[in-house]
């Protein structure tokens, strides 16, 4: 696709740099160009100016002895030049520029191919197009990169309870908050998912709807029916359509979290509660999106915990926490106290989900843990 549109795609093919970077000898500052070997350590010299080069073509000019070139940042070294003297360091009178003592040889010039050889692998398949790596093929003349197809995915949330944002609520209804944080968090991943209409309380209607997206999609993420309660159907729907993976899994928030495939489709069912949502997507969604996108792995973050905390379960737990840094440059977390499923006030207040290990263990103020920034 156009390197122009590419930004925040996975890269799906190393690339060559088909130059250098420089591409020529140039000028890192406004100055003169001139011949070290023409200089004194000890005290200034005198040099005839012997004419002018500015960034853009390069007029093939030459730098002959006790000579120098009035020069631009990004101009092209003037053959027989070799150092560059800052415009502020000379005096300049009458077509004669005297330079100090001690300039220090090949000052200010960037040498060809210093930051990049050509012929040389600068940017690899599964790195994600940053704006400096957009920059850098844009600066090795590449208007076209091979970037790595995005999975379709179509995303629903599930109950009779659930009401649209903006419409008014009755009684027993809460707002369906799942489906748009889900959309958020697939957008934050770099892809472009689909909201479906929210799936009902009912076996049949839930068949048919999703019989027709696993046949439509790559992806289908739903949240909500996939524990073992009455109204639960996911996990009976994709045992009769296609395969289980897995289905519940040890760790809090989010146990009843259901992996399988149906159709031409994996599916992710993740439960009901919106922490839940969050954390199930940002371990396991996030992790499935960037495999199959050849995404290169995430970098890992650890933190020392601000306050202690008293973890009373076996399972895995993804806590809640707000990050920050103290004067000596050390990451901390600070444990959100309101760690229940369905408390989204304290997550949007959070920053990064705190992993804690399996088993209770009383954790201390300081302790090192690995910490997920969301």
């Amino acid at each position: 696709m156009p390197t122009r549109r590419a930004d925040g795609r996975v890269l799906g093919a190393d690339v060559v740099a088909p130059i250098a970077l420089p591409a020529f000898d140039n000028s890192a500052m406004d100055g003169f160009a001139v011949r070290h070997a023409d200089l004194s350590a000890d005290a200034p010299v005198t040099l005839e100016l012997a004419g002018e080069q500015f960034a853009g073509p390069d007029l093939g000019l030459c730098v002959g002895p006790r000579q120098c070139v009035r020069i631009t940042t990004g101009a092209p070294l003037p053959a027989g030049a070799d150092t560059i003297v800052i415009r502020e360091d000379v005096v300049e009178q009458d077509g004669r520029v005297q330079v100090p003592a001690a300039i220090r040889a090949g000052a200010h010039v960037r040498r060809q191919g210093e930051d990049v050889v050509a012929g040389e692998v600068v940017l690899r398949a599964g790195q994600v197009l940053t704006p400096a790596r957009i920059g850098l093929a844009a600066a090795l003349g590449i208007d076209r990169l091979e970037v790595v197809v995005r999975p379709t995915v179509a995303v629903f949330a599930s109950g009779d309870e659930l009401a649209e944002p903006g419409l008014p609520l009755r009684p027993g209804q809460v707002y369906n908050s799942n489906r748009e944080q889900l959309m958020a968090q697939l957008r934050a991943a770099g892809l472009e998912p689909v909201a479906w209409p929210t799936l009902p309380d009912d076996p049949v209607l839930i068949a048919a709807v999703l019989d027709d997206a696993v046949e439509n999609f790559d992806l289908v993420l739903t949240c909500g029916a996939v524990s073992a309660g009455e109204k639960d159907h996911l996990p009976r729907w994709l045992q009769s359509r296609g395969r289980i993976h897995f289905w519940k899994v040890r760790m809090r928030p989010g146990m009843p979290l259901l992996f399988g495939e149906a159709g031409r489709a994996l599916v992710l069912g993740l439960p009901g509660n919106p922490v839940s949502v969050l954390a199930t997507f940002h371990v396991f969604g996030r992790a499935l999106v960037d495999a199959l996108q050849g995404r290169e792995p995430r970098p890992r973050w650890r933190a020392r915990l601000a306050a202690p905390w008293h973890k009373r379960h076996e399972r895995f737990e993804f806590l809640r926490g707000r990050l920050f840094q103290e004067d000596d440059a050390t990451l901390y977390v600070h444990p959100e106290p309101a760690d229940g499923s369905h408390r989204l006030r304290a997550a949007a207040a959070s920053d990064a989900l705190i992993v804690l290990e399996e088993g209770a263990r009383a954790y201390a103020a300081g302790d090192l843990v690995e910490v997920l920034p969301l």
